[in-house]
């Protein structure tokens, strides 16, 4: 059976590439009706922490990757812990076995400096000895000789001349395994058929490969995937933008247009916006480019923005209403009127690329008073102001069948008059109505306010209410 996992550090937020990395994971498993297996690699004590835990995972499900087995949780599935396979000695078995046949030692350091090796040594109770003496003692792997070659299912064939390494800690001085070692053992306990992982691990795979081949181990199948690059062609990191999945959630990325740009991080499709999830049969690993490629953050706003308007409206609602509550970005009473909601954001959604944008478009229809900036108070001060707004007043007031089409012809009715300049007069108009310059369609937008709503922002405008 094909298994593969995904296994993160909890010492920060997930990067696009680790979401990239466990995306391509996930539609493996599911397309060869595999398993996907997410462990938590956690025994980096002093960086670990149960906040990156939890916003990983939940950015994991916001992804809709789920994984198929671990620890029963509340009815679903926990991911595995390197922490907790520490606590059942899940390392001793495989650690003794390289003791015992010399393929590993004890490494004791001066007590005075915790880097200078004073002493090896292949007996468990002289290193325990040094211990209580306030030693540190470390378990070091003994790097065989000669070179090390695998097949990459991206690279090809792969070789390495050992001599490039040193001896390899496997067991810290706390008494942790360190990664190269507790990967090990975990994917051959979890009986991980692929290792399918970001390039940036390409120089451990020798190194794990020894540590599989002293213990007598099959090797699983590895893949190490090009790194994502930003704009300059360096590895994606902060000083190019945002890196991490929550960044863009925060920002008003949707999940779906989120997961769709990652597929097309390498996966070699023809096709731009689609469901990644609905491509599953289309999927396969020897199609991912063995070059880095390039986020372009502009190409995930459009797409975003593609997304946005392709989604039944009220599926846009909910999304938006979960993503407004995670980041405490607007009220509950934005969602009272089901219908007036959906109306507000199906005008609004033509214009933006994010949902942050969207809720600055929104926000005016919602609020009972608008927020003036300096450049719309002076647009409201003009001398043309309260003619053009008296004008308008009596023109909507007077429409019999409120629509897009009867809104646009009251209005056009009046910007056609020789004393209105029609620029000006929708500018004010616009200020009048929803506090900005910039703004959805403004017939439809007035449609979609109300003769009521309308009215009374103009009148508060005329009666120096507003401003």
């Amino acid at each position: 059976m094909i298994r593969v996992r995904f296994a993160p550090s909890p010492t920060g937020y997930l990067h696009v590439g680790g979401a990239r990395t466990a995306l391509f994971d996930w539609l493996f498993a599911r397309k060869n009706g595999g398993k996907f297996v997410l462990r938590i690699e956690d025994t980096d004590t002093q960086r670990s922490t149960k906040e990156s835990e939890r916003s990983i995972i939940e950015d994991l499900k916001w992804c809709g990757l789920d994984w198929d087995e671990g620890p029963d949780v509340g009815g679903e599935f926990g991911p595995y812990r390197q922490s907790d396979r520490v606590k059942f000695e899940m390392y001793d078995e495989p650690l003794n076995e390289l003791l015992k046949s010399k393929k590993a030692y004890h490494a004791i350091y001066e007590i005075d400096d915790p880097k200078k090796m004073i002493k090896k040594t292949y007996s468990g109770s002289e290193a325990k000895e040094y211990r209580k003496k306030g030693h540190s003692v470390t378990v070091n792997f003994k790097i065989s000789k000669g070179k090390t070659v695998f097949e990459d299912i991206a690279k090809g064939k792969m070789e390495f001349d050992n001599s490039t390494f040193d001896d390899l800690v496997i067991v810290k001085s706390n008494g942790y395994p360190t990664y190269n070692f507790a990967v090990v053992v975990d994917d051959h306990l979890m009986q991980i058929s692929h290792v399918v992982r970001g390039e940036d691990h390409l120089t451990n795979t020798p190194k794990q490969i020894m540590i599989y081949e002293a213990l007598g181990w099959e090797l699983p199948k590895f893949m190490h995937i090009p790194l994502i690059l930003g704009p300059d062609g360096t590895p994606l990191s902060k000083r190019h933008g945002g890196t991490s999945v929550d960044h863009f959630r925060a920002h008003g990325i949707m999940s779906k247009a989120f997961v769709n740009y990652l597929a097309l991080l390498g996966w070699g499709i023809e096709a731009e916006i689609f469901n990644p999830i609905k491509r599953i049969n289309d999927f396969r690993l020897e199609n991912i480019s063995p070059k880095p490629v390039i986020f372009d953050y502009a190409k995930l706003e459009w797409m975003n923005g593609q997304h946005m308007r392709k989604m039944p409206i009220e599926i846009l609602v909910k999304e938006f209403r979960e993503w407004s509550q995670k980041y405490s970005l607007s009220s509950l009473k934005w969602f009272e009127e089901a219908s007036y909601t959906e109306n507000v954001f199906e005008i609004c959604r033509q214009k933006v690329n994010d949902l942050m944008i969207l809720r600055d478009f929104a926000e005016p229809f919602f609020d009972g008073e608008l927020n003036f900036d300096e450049k719309a108070k002076n647009i409201l001060d003009s001398s043309h102001s309260q003619l053009y707004l008296s004008s308008a007043l009596t023109a909507i007031k007077d429409i019999h069948d409120w629509s897009v089409e009867k809104v646009e012809k009251a209005i056009r009715t009046v910007a056609e008059k020789e004393e209105i300049s029609k620029k000006k007069f929708f500018q004010i108009l616009r200020v009048a109505v929803l506090g900005k310059t910039v703004t959805p369609g403004l017939f439809e937008s007035i449609y979609v306010l109300g003769r009521e709503r309308t009215v009374l922002r103009i009148e508060n405008v005329l009666n120096g209410k507003e401003i």
